[in-house]
C-alpha cells in the first residue's frame, strides 16, 4: 500500500510541469475549437477523451468541414496511431501480474510526455505512478481547451485570429529540432509542404475534404519515407 502511495505522489509531482505546458497548448486549441463551434463543455470533454494536439486539431478541422463521423474516426486514428506503439512499449514495464484493468486505464492516459516520464522511470512501473501524473496533467489539458473557448467568445475577433496562429507555431516548434538533427526528417517535412501545396492545386482532389487529404498524404509520405529510409537499429552494448 505504501508503495502505491509513494508511486502516486511521485506521479503527481512529475505531472505538475506537464500540466502547465498542456494548459498553454490546449488554450490555443480552444481558440480553434471555438471557431469549429464547440462550447466550453464540449471542448473540455473532447480534450478529456483525446489527449493529443495533432489529433484534436484534426478533429476540429473535420468538424469545421462538416465531414461524416467515419472520416473523423479515420483521421483521428491516423494522427494518434503512434500511441498504439507507445502502449506496446509501456506494457513491457509492468509486472506480469498487473491486471488488465490497470493496463486499460494506464493506456487511456498515455500521452507523449506521460509516456516519456513513465518509460524513463527505473525498474518496473507501478500503474499508480501513471494515475498520479494523469490526475494533474489531463485536467490541465482539458481545462486549457475549455478556457480557450471561453476566451475566444470574449476577446475581440482580431485577438482570436492572432491567437489561433499560436497552434501553428507549436507545430513548427515540434518539427524544427527534429529536422535539424536528422536530414531525412528535414527532407520529409519539406516534401510534405511541397506535396500538400501541389495537391491543393490539382482539381482531381477538389472533392476531397481537407482532413481526408491530410490523412492520405500522411499515410503515403510516411510509408514512402519508412520504405526508402528505414531507421537503423543501434547495436547492443554487448555487441561492441
Amino acid at each position: 500500500m505504501n508503495e502505491n502511495k509513494n508511486a502516486f505522489a511521485d506521479g503527481i509531482k512529475d505531472g505538475i510541469p506537464i500540466a502547465a505546458g498542456y494548459f498553454a497548448v490546449a488554450f490555443s486549441l480552444g481558440i480553434v475549437a471555438k471557431k469549429a463551434g464547440l462550447n466550453p463543455f464540449q471542448g473540455f470533454l473532447s480534450s478529456f477523451l483525446n489527449h493529443a494536439s495533432a489529433g484534436e486539431y484534426a478533429e476540429f478541422t473535420v468538424i469545421m468541414a462538416n465531414a461524416p463521423y467515419l472520416e473523423m474516426a479515420v483521421v483521428i486514428l491516423i494522427t494518434n496511431i503512434r500511441y498504439l506503439l507507445m502502449s506496446c512499449a509501456l506494457s513491457q514495464k509492468f509486472h506480469a501480474d498487473t491486471s488488465l484493468l490497470h493496463r486499460f486505464f494506464t493506456g487511456f492516459g498515455i500521452t507523449d510526455e506521460i509516456f516519456g516520464i513513465s518509460i524513463a522511470r527505473p525498474g518496473m512501473l507501478n500503474p499508480y505512478y501513471n494515475y498520479g501524473a494523469m490526475l494533474v496533467a489531463l485536467p490541465g489539458w482539458s481545462a486549457g481547451t475549455a478556457i480557450g473557448i471561453v476566451a475566444g467568445n470574449i476577446l475581440p475577433a482580431s485577438v482570436v485570429s492572432a491567437l489561433s496562429v499560436a497552434l501553428y507555431g507549436m507545430f513548427v516548434a515540434i518539427i524544427t529540432p527534429a529536422s535539424k538533427q536528422n536530414k531525412v526528417v528535414a527532407g520529409v517535412v519539406t516534401a510534405s509542404f511541397a506535396v500538400s501545396f501541389i495537391v491543393s492545386r490539382i482539381p482531381l482532389f477538389d472533392q476531397m475534404s481537407a482532413s481526408m487529404k491530410i490523412s492520405l498524404l500522411t499515410v503515403v509520405i510516411a510509408g514512402l519515407a519508412a520504405a526508402f529510409f528505414p531507421m537503423q537499429e543501434e547495436p547492443d552494448a554487448d555487441d561492441t
